[in-house]
């Protein structure tokens, strides 16, 4: 018999849930609540260089959540696919097994 492979669902689900408890708490933390303002830098261009960073900070951030979102979305599809397969494969072997076939044909 060949050694297959196994798809651990629970895993797929906490991985999945873990990402949106992730993005939930990351909904509230933003860059831009980091931003200080100018006259606390105390100097022009040092202000002006940090606030382009976190700018593109918050741009990468909003992106990664995104990708985030996608990947767990993902992820519960896998799960729901892999659990609408075994749930037709169950029925079908169901059906076939509980079947009466006739006597058997090796008895005489």
């Amino acid at each position: 018999m060949a050694d297959g492979f196994k798809v651990d669902l629970g895993a797929l689900e906490s991985a999945a849930s873990g990402i949106t408890e992730t993005l939930a708490k990351l909904q509230f933390k933003k860059v831009s609540d980091l931003d200080p303002r100018k006259e606390d830098i105390g100097h022009a261009h040092l202000a002006d260089v940090l606030e382009k960073f976190c700018t593109r900070w918050e741009l990468g951030v909003e992106n990664l959540a995104k990708d985030a979102r996608t990947v767990s979305q993902r992820l519960n599809l896998s799960v729901k696919a892999y659990r609408e397969v075994d749930g037709r494969i169950v029925g079908h072997l169901s059906g076939t097994l509980g079947r009466d076939s006739g006597g058997d044909p090796g008895v005489k």
